[in-house]
C-alpha cells in the first residue's frame, strides 16, 4: 500500500502449531509482522526467530517472563510505534482470525472519519449459531458491562481481540491502564474513550477450530465486573463532575442518593418489622418505595442522556 505503513503484531503463547499458518495467510501489503513470544514453554520462540531469519518483514520479540496478552501487545505497539507503522492490527496466532479482513480494516481508517475498527461476530447469524452458547452468553453480558463502563454505547463485541488502529491514536493511549491480562481488549476499549477515538464495528465471522482458551470462564465472571465497575465510576466521575456539569450529574447524584436511601432504609426497617413480627406503617412502606421509584427513574434518565452523549474528548478530532 503507497504511503501507509501498516504493523500486524500478534501476541504468541503455546501456538507451534498454528503460528507459522497464521503468518502464512497475512497479506503481502502489510508492511511489517511483530511476533512477541510471551515466555511460551513450548517451541514457539523458536518458531518464530526461523521465520524472522527467513523473512524480512517479520521481527521477533521474546518476554523472559509471561506477562499475559496486554503485556504482549505493548511490547508489540512500542515495535510498531518504532517502526513508524501508520496502522497497527492486532490478530491472535492461533489462526481464529480471517486475515481477509485486513483490507476492509485498514480502508475503513484511511478512508473514514473511525480512528479504531474492529471485529464484530454477533451481526454474523450463521457463526454466531456456531459459537459456543457459554461463550456468546458470557460475552453478551460482559459486552453491555463494558459498553456502561466505556460509553461507547453503539459498538458490539466489545471483547472481540481482531481490531486495528490509528497510530496517532494509539500514541495518546495510557499503556499503563491497559492490562496486561484477559482484561487487555476490554481496558483498551475503555481508554479509549478519553482519547476521542471513534470506533467502527465490521462484521466478520470467528473461526473455531479444536484450540482451548486460555480464559477460564471463573476468572472472567469474577475478576471483570469489579474491573468494569471501577472503570465505569472513574468515567461517570470525569465526565459529569470534572469535566463537565450537566442535567446528568443531577440525575446521577440526586437519583443515587434517592435510590441508595429507599434501598438500605427499607432494608433496615424490612428486616426490623419482620424480626419482630410487626405489621410496618404505611408510611415507611411509601417512603422507602416512592424513594426507591424516584431515584431509580433518575438513574435510567441519566442512562439515556448519557447513551447520547457526545463524547468529551472527541473535539481533537474535528
Amino acid at each position: 500500500m503507497e504511503n501507509i505503513h501498516t504493523a500486524v503484531v500478534i501476541p504468541c503463547y503455546k501456538v507451534e502449531t498454528k503460528i507459522e499458518e497464521t503468518v502464512l495467510d497475512i497479506p503481502e501489503f502489510i508492511t511489517h509482522i511483530i511476533l512477541i513470544n510471551d515466555a511460551s514453554p513450548d517451541n514457539t520462540g523458536n518458531i518464530i526467530d526461523d521465520m524472522a531469519r527467513k523473512n524480512k518483514k517479520i521481527t521477533s520479540i521474546h518476554h523472559s517472563k509471561n506477562q499475559g496478552v496486554g503485556g504482549a501487545m505493548k511490547s508489540g505497539f512500542n515495535k510498531a510505534l518504532e517502526l513508524q507503522s501508520d496502522i497497527i492490527i492486532k490478530i491472535d496466532g492461533d489462526g481464529q482470525m480471517d486475515t481477509s479482513y485486513l483490507l476492509p480494516m485498514i480502508e475503513t481508517l484511511k478512508k473514514s472519519q473511525y480512528q479504531f475498527v474492529k471485529g464484530n461476530r454477533f451481526h454474523d447469524r450463521k457463526m454466531l449459531k456456531k459459537m459456543p452458547a457459554i461463550r456468546r452468553a458470557g460475552n453478551l453480558l460482559i459486552g453491555f458491562l463494558i459498553k456502561l463502563a466505556s460509553g461507547y454505547w453503539k459498538i458490539s463485541d466489545p471483547t472481540n481481540g481482531f481490531f486495528a488502529i490509528q497510530r496517532k491514536t494509539l500514541k495518546e493511549l495510557n499503556f499503563n491502564r491497559l492490562s496486561n491480562r484477559f482484561f487487555f481488549e476490554s481496558s483498551l476499549i475503555i481508554e479509549l474513550y478519553y482519547t476521542g477515538a471513534s470506533i467502527k464495528d465490521l462484521t466478520m465471522p470467528a473461526i473455531y477450530n479444536d484450540e482451548k482458551s486460555n480464559l477460564s470462564i471463573t476468572q472472567t465472571l469474577f475478576s471483570f465486573p469489579f474491573k468494569i465497575f471501577v472503570s465505569f465510576i472513574r468515567r461517570i466521575w470525569l465526565q459529569y463532575f470534572i469535566y463537565d456539569f450537566n442535567i446528568a450529574s443531577l440525575y446521577i447524584f440526586f437519583g443515587s442518593i434517592s435510590f441508595l436511601f429507599g434501598l438500605i432504609f427499607g432494608s433496615i426497617k424490612w428486616a426490623y418489622y419482620a424480626s419482630n413480627h410487626i405489621a410496618a406503617p404505611t408510611g415507611t412502606i411509601m417512603l422507602a418505595t416512592l424513594t426507591l421509584i424516584l431515584g431509580f427513574q433518575m438513574l435510567l434518565s441519566a442512562i439515556q442522556y448519557d447513551i447520547t452523549a457526545k463524547n468529551p474528548f472527541q473535539h481533537q478530532y474535528e
